[in-house]
């Protein structure tokens, strides 16, 4: 019998996607996350210190206060907040349902009240439910476990030879090396994590690819995406190299 395990945490928009095993540098200077960073302050630095990061839905970004906006310095009060503090009446909609609980290693306040975090990618989560009532997001979260499907070891070491050939067309294309020649992992889920993290893709497949029911799934449409994305590089030689190696950016 499968026990579904369900938590209550802070809940961190952005408009990218996290993975787990990932690094995530954040700097936090709007009001709603200096407080949520300053929560998290009150953890032991021996206990994880974790919070979501979910992708906003193109479009949907509508609070006065999102990450990243530095036009609030104070947290409304619950009579001048709107429905939902801007998300809408039902905020679960803004974002993308499934996300990746980070934990934050680093937290160092500026003098000025924002934050540098150093967080990292743990576990992958579907929010069951969002509460804007309070200084900060927070959502129940129902954890995802990852199976691994089958052929995935097959996958992996498809995956990654496509991954080396698009590395190498993109690294042409930028004249620089990205990460050719570095060891690249051989487990089946770091791999497909690692390289859905490194491509260079919209947040729309990102997403689909942290959302993917296995790791088996996530590899092959891994392996789909990165032999176009490479066709694509080799067909387009004119195309400015900025525009080729600029990752989508997201504001925090």
């Amino acid at each position: 019998m499968t026990v579904v395990t369900t938590a209550r945490l802070p809940l961190f928009p952005l408009n990218a996607v996290l993975f787990p095993g990932l690094v995530l540098p954040l700097n936090v200077f709007e009001e709603r996350y200096r407080a949520l960073m300053r929560e998290l302050l009150k953890t032991d630095e021996d206990e994880p210190r974790r919070f979501v990061v979910v992708a906003i839905r193109d479009g949907r970004e509508i609070a006065p206060t999102a990450a990243g906006m530095p036009d609030a310095t104070t947290v409304p009060s619950a009579t001048e907040r709107g429905p939902a503090d801007g998300f809408g009446p039902d905020p679960i909609q803004t974002f993308h349902r499934v996300g990746c609980v980070a934990d934050a290693a680093k937290i160092r306040e500026r003098a000025d009240g924002s934050f540098e975090v150093l967080a990292t990618g743990t576990t992958r989560v579907k929010l069951l439910s969002v509460d804007a009532g309070g200084p900060y997001l927070t959502a129940e979260v129902e954890e995802l476990e990852e199976d691994t499907g089958d052929e995935a070891g097959a996958l992996a070491e498809g995956v990654l030879r496509a991954f080396r050939s698009y590395q190498k067309r993109l690294a042409g294309a930028s004249e620089r090396s990205l990460t050719t020649g570095a060891e690249l992992p051989d487990e089946p889920s770091v791999v497909s994590y690692l390289v859905a993290a490194a491509a260079v893709l919209d947040i729309p497949s990102k997403q689909r690819l942290l959302q993917a029911p296995d790791t088996a799934t996530r590899l092959r449409e891994e392996l789909t995406l990165l032999r176009s994305e490479t066709a694509v590089i080799r067909h387009l030689p004119s195309l400015p190299a900025v525009d080729l190696t600029r990752a989508p950016t997201h504001p925090n």
